[in-house]
């Protein structure tokens, strides 16, 4: 009878990622192909399959945990079970959402516990990362939360549901330290014919974050107006010989190298505060994340290093990745590690906007559509090409004043692309 292990394949790149699931025990027989565990990052999650047959001698991971590429998932006896069919192994599985949901069953009484609860700890319960995330940030025990998610599983909406119960009961119907009414439950059929549609599992992320972001950081959003008429007419210039290349040169990776040498010049605006919010965090390197729209919901893939990447370079990475995004195929590695991010919507239209900031990022690049405007030069007016750019930032660690001396360097820079030359 042979022993072998199982190790986690290649999830793209070396960071460690959660282990939010394991679907199997000692003594079980799996098929190949069975799930063996669940691995999620922020937006991505994973099942990891078993590439053989046979009987689990050993299980080396635990719900709660952390693994990246290599690391030991089980050990196998693979010769005397491995004739087996999955039947055992589907058996062992469909008994299994019992024995979670019991562990999340919604508590009695829990009308009168306190808003804030003590957190205890979480670790069987069944729940990713971000949700994780959220009720420590928000002070909740997720072993008070009833989850409604597939086999027991809490989501975010789960947990938002829960403080919202809370909220009521501690307050009489009124929210926290706002004393705000909750937002009212409407029949709206009542008034003419509706259908419901859930949201992806994109946008209830998206949603929560952009929630805790909106509310626990005070935005500034800074306006301006860059003049990129010579860098259009350069763009153009390059754009055809590029494209027998395959290479689609779009204003973004301008704007992105741009965005770096801004960061390198105003540094504050390349950091993040920790989590004492007691002091800065700086950063020197500089990847930047770029707000990609799918059917799905916008997602945010990063590219690295870009100071150190041409503008071909960073042209072909961008489309490649935008693929990615937009097909589903982003590992939670290429969404991770970001200084900066640049949503644009140039494409679609607009003049303006203000984007939220992108924690633990302290700033965030808004562009709108460019047009063509009259713009007095040498005592004439001049036709320029004026693209609108709108930069949100935290005010914690961004003043107002070095706020429009990024956003006017950055303009610099787009104007006169010499200067990324410096």
């Amino acid at each position: 009878m042979a022993v072998e292990n199982i190790v986690v394949p290649d999830i793209g790149g070396g960071d460690p990622v959660d282990v939010i699931e394991v679907a199997v025990s000692v003594g079980d027989d799996v098929a190949i192909e069975d799930t063996l565990i669940t691995l999620e990052g922020d937006k991505a999650t994973m099942d990891i399959p078993s590439p053989k047959a046979g009987r689990v001698a050993s299980v080396d991971v635990s719900v709660g945990g952390k693994v990246a590429e290599g690391a030991l998932i089980i050990t196998l006896e693979t010769a005397a079970s491995s004739d087996k069919t999955s039947a055992p192994a589907e058996d062992k599985k469909a008994e299994e959402p019992k024995a979670k949901k019991s562990k999340v069953a919604e508590p009695t009484k829990v009308e009168k516990a306190p808003v804030v609860e003590a957190v205890a700890n979480d670790a069987d319960v069944y729940a990713g990362p971000s949700v994780r995330r959220l009720a420590r940030e928000i002070g909740i025990a997720l072993q008070a939360v009833r989850g409604t998610g597939d086999r027991g599983r809490i989501t975010t909406e789960d947990v938002k549901q829960h403080v919202q119960q809370r909220m009521t009961s501690s307050s009489g119907g009124s929210a926290i330290g706002a004393g705000l009414p909750p937002m009212p439950t409407v029949d709206f059929s009542r008034f003419g014919p509706t259908s419901t549609k859930p949201l992806s599992k994109i946008q209830k992320l998206s949603g929560s974050f952009l929630h805790r972001n909106w509310v626990s950081i005070p935005h500034v959003t800074q306006f301006a107006e860059a003049d990129i008429t010579e860098m259009e007419a350069f763009r153009q210039a390059e754009k055809a010989a590029l494209a027998k290349q395959g290479v689609r040169l779009t204003p973004i990776v301008f704007i992105m190298k741009a965005a770096v040498a801004a960061l390198k010049a105003f540094p504050r605006v390349n950091a993040s505060l920790d989590p004492s919010g007691q002091q800065l965090i700086m950063k020197e390197y500089f990847h930047v994340g770029v707000a990609v729209d799918t059917p799905n919901g916008l997602v945010v893939p990063v590219i690295r290093d870009v100071d150190q990447k041409s503008l071909t370079d960073l042209a072909k990475e961008l489309g490649d990745i935008s693929v990615k995004a937009r097909d589903g195929l982003l590992k939670p590695s290429e969404m991770q590690g970001g200084c900066f991010t640049i949503s644009s919507l140039g494409g679609i239209g607009g003049t303006a906007f203000t984007p939220i900031v992108n924690a633990p990022e302290v700033a965030i690049l808004g562009v709108s559509r460019s047009s063509m405007k009259p713009v007095w030069i040498d005592g004439a007016w001049q036709p320029r090409l004026i693209l609108p750019l709108s930069l949100s930032y935290d005010h914690r660690v961004v003043d107002g004043a070095e706020g429009a001396r990024f956003t006017m360097f950055l303009s610099a820079c787009l104007e006169d692309l010499r200067k990324l030359m410096l």
